[in-house]
């Protein structure tokens, strides 16, 4: 029922709005001066528009209502904080991925360190390594 009532509303206002613009035209100057006056007052008058905060909303908690009386004011050091408690997140990930990038190589090298000790501690030279055969000979041996 509400939704008939609202396009009923929406149909009258369209047809108010058809009419005034219909008879704009057969104005006066003196009228028409007069509307573009009030217009201009009007639209000094106007409140600005809502400014929305960067900072988290539990930070103003009870305080909103004061905040929209009040001209702007320079932000705090909380709200400094709060700004900078989004970096800790992507400094410790960077970090992290640089710890984890650092313990990898570091295993490589160890992995490489045991093949080379392996490799000269055993009984073979070094050219048995080098030979295409060998290979060979090791995979049947095994």
């Amino acid at each position: 029922m509400s939704h008939d009532l609202d396009t009923r509303e929406i149909r009258f206002a369209h047809r108010v709005r058809q009419a005034l613009e219909e008879s704009s035209g057969e104005l006066p100057p003196g009228i028409a001066a007069r509307l573009a006056e009030a217009r201009r007052v009007a639209v000094a008058h106007k409140k600005p528009e809502p400014q929305t905060a960067l900072a988290p909303a539990l930070a103003y908690a009870g305080v909103a209502g004061q905040a929209a009386d009040h001209a702007p004011r320079r932000p705090g050091r909380l709200e400094k904080l709060g700004r900078l408690g989004l970096l800790w997140p992507l400094a410790a990930l960077i970090v992290g991925l640089a710890g984890i990038a650092y313990w990898e190589h570091q295993q490589h090298i160890e992995d490489l360190a045991d093949i080379d000790a392996a490799v000269l501690s055993d009984e073979l030279p070094l050219s048995a390594y080098a030979d295409h055969g060998f290979n060979a000979y090791l995979k049947r041996a095994q």
